[in-house]
């Protein structure tokens, strides 16, 4: 079982170039977007993973472009969960122009889970984690 959520967001001037062109390290605060609509879905924000006294830095990002954004477009970020055994987040991502249905880009993340105080590399599952993953009817 996969979960998955999408949102919608208007390209504004002030993420293009100066020909109006997204510029291409925006498309992974498209992402980060998309983790965030996920979070607030599932229950799953950082703030949450902070309460639990973690932190979730991204150790890994990949994206594939296909297509250009342009000032005024509408991306719609789709956003899946890929489950793990490993103590960390998986997410892969798809953009589409919402007008053309096109795909953009596609890609991926990673996170691992730190200890919010000493900031040390977490090896086993947070308890948190796995009670949020058994409500999610992954285990």
């Amino acid at each position: 079982m996969r979960l998955t959520e999408s949102t919608t967001i208007s390209i504004r001037f002030n993420d293009c170039d100066p020909l109006g062109i997204v510029w291409h390290g925006n498309y992974v605060q498209y992402f980060e977007d998309g983790r965030e609509a996920f979070g607030e879905k599932y229950g799953l924000r950082y703030l949450d993973i902070a309460a639990e006294g973690f932190t979730v830095p991204v150790v890994n990002i990949q994206c594939d472009y296909k297509r250009p954004l342009r000032y005024g477009d509408k991306v719609l970020v789709k956003t899946t969960y890929i489950d793990d055994l490993a103590a960390k987040m998986k997410f892969e991502y798809v953009l589409t122009n919402a007008a053309t249905g096109e795909v953009v880009a596609k890609g991926s993340s990673v996170q691992v889970f730190l200890d919010k105080e000493t900031s040390l590399l977490q090896l086993t599952m947070p308890p948190f984690f796995s009670k949020w993953k058994k409500e999610q009817g992954l285990i």
